[in-house]
């Protein structure tokens, strides 16, 4: 029996990974800490969108925590 392993690698071009990524994808992210006397809040926002041939996928996710 033969137990070495098969590989096989390819260049990809942008244009052949958009294609096999699924599409076009970009995003943002931001964040901040607020400091209320002895307690510090820390603030975060995310938002992305995807688009490929099958359609258009975005969302959003916030979060608040306090310590």
């Amino acid at each position: 029996m033969n137990f070495t392993p098969q590989v096989e690698t390819a260049e990809l071009s942008d244009a052949g990974l958009d294609n096999v990524s699924g599409g076009l994808a970009g995003g943002v992210s931001g964040g901040g800490l607020l400091q209320a006397g002895p307690v510090n809040v820390d603030l975060c926002a995310d938002a992305f969108a995807v688009a490929s041939a099958d359609g258009v996928v975005a969302g959003v996710s916030v979060h608040a925590g306090a310590h």
